[in-house]
């Protein structure tokens, strides 16, 4: 992509010529690292990130207290409620002309909006694997280098594993439903105890691939664009599903949370007794911050849940390219993915290999209580992979026209 030669311009320095572009797979020399952080020094980085859940606005502003600390890096966190805003937002200004001093510095994304952006030259790199703390990425065993099937080939960098879980209070429901068939049945037996967020929230999207795939057996056909497949066959189980589902959620399908916080409140009201998450460890980080009871738990389907990684990326009209990296950078360190992983922080799955970690970083995470709500990684089993990214966008358009809440 085009955009791979603005890394040389950034380091363009008085002191240092940036690399040879063609050698950014190679990795940075340390005097050229240097110049990132030299350059770096001073410059305020806008990230874009959701902003729906206190805890992960907690995360991202002691991201920005040890960035200002370590590296004089100052981050100003932008709350979004969808990311497609920020996507927008650098088409913008790339549609005007504004090929510099973009608004978007740093962009917490995956899946569609990836596709998106990298399709239309809109982000910066490849930088990923250039970066120092890349060595500590688990390449091995961790879906860290394709986004939704999509080869990410360095213009995202990793920050946090996740896979779908259900969260729900044993003491209310000691046997839940572990198939989307069962659940359907137990929904109709308990109208009104069941919901998910309103598509187009992420999570609510999710629910509906999760069903797509525990439907059709994980249909090969989700693995390439939507275009491609017999769509209407493939879906045709779903949308009966759905179809049977929506008069037996919570309010008859006729309102829906907007987030998944709002799902935990939910649940913690006691007003129904099942919410779908992407973070095996935010049943323990609810409970040890007090938003569900001790009893909630989480478990997966007998089939698998789909799992993922959350990435960020730089807009490729960033003009605090460096500062953007270095905040990147620090987010796969071993300091931020243990505290993220940390239940009373956030309870995300690391993008780390312990096998590649210092003794000391490795005690570190193995020092972590993850919690009772949280599965251990034979409990999880192999996440599934996402479908292609245009699955996505097609489920919820098709949602929306069919069951989407009416202003």
């Amino acid at each position: 992509m085009k955009y791979a030669l603005a890394f040389t311009a950034l380091l363009a320095t008085p002191a240092l010529a940036g690399p040879d572009p063609e050698s950014l797979s190679d990795g940075l020399a340390p005097g050229e690292w240097q110049a990132v952080l030299d350059a770096a020094e001073g410059q305020t980085v806008y990230w874009n990130a959701w902003g729906g859940s206190t805890t992960t606005n907690a995360f991202i502003a002691w991201v920005g207290d040890r960035v200002k600390e370590e590296y004089g890096v100052t981050l100003e966190h932008v709350k979004l409620s969808d990311t497609a805003d920020a996507v927008s937002r650098v088409l913008s200004e790339q549609q005007a002309g504004q090929d510099t001093e973009g608004a978007v510095d740093l962009i917490w994304i995956n899946g569609p909006n990836f596709a998106s952006m990298k399709g239309q030259d809109l982000l910066f790199g490849p930088f990923a694997e250039s970066l120092p703390n890349w060595q500590y990425v688990d390449v091995e065993n961790k879906d860290v280098q394709t986004d939704f099937t999509l080869p990410v080939e360095g213009y995202e960098a990793p920050w946090a594993m996740a896979q779908v879980v259900f969260i729900y209070d044993e003491a209310r429901l000691p046997e839940p439903p572990r198939s989307m068939p069962a659940l359907l049945d137990w929904a109709a037996a308990n109208p009104g105890r069941f919901t998910f967020p309103q598509p187009p929230d992420f999570l609510g999207s999710t629910f509906l691939k999760q069903a797509l795939i525990d439907l059709s057996g994980d249909n090969p056909a989700l693995a390439k664009p939507v275009e491609a497949a017999d769509y209407d066959a493939v879906t045709s189980d779903l949308w009966a599903f759905i179809d049977a589902l929506t008069p037996n959620l919570w309010r008859q399908g006729r309102a829906y949370p907007q987030t998944g916080p709002r799902q935990l409140q939910l649940i913690a009201d006691g007003e129904v007794d099942l919410a779908i998450s992407f973070s095996p460890g935010e049943a323990s980080t609810a409970i040890a911050n007090n938003e569900l009871p001790p009893t909630a738990r989480t478990y997966v389907l007998e089939g698998g849940t789909i799992g993922n990684a959350s990435f960020v990326a730089i807009p490729y009209n960033s003009s605090v390219k460096s500062g953007a990296m270095v905040v990147a950078n620090f987010l796969m360190s071993p300091e931020a993915q243990v505290r993220a992983q940390d239940p009373e922080v956030l309870g995300y799955g690391t993008v780390l290999s312990m096998d590649k970690l210092s003794e000391d970083d490795r005690a570190a995470f193995e020092a972590l209580d993850l919690g009772v709500a949280t599965l251990s990684p034979a409990e999880l089993g192999k996440a599934l992979p996402e479908p292609h990214p245009s699955w996505m966008t097609r489920l919820t358009e098709d949602w929306i026209a069919r069951h989407g809440v009416k202003e």
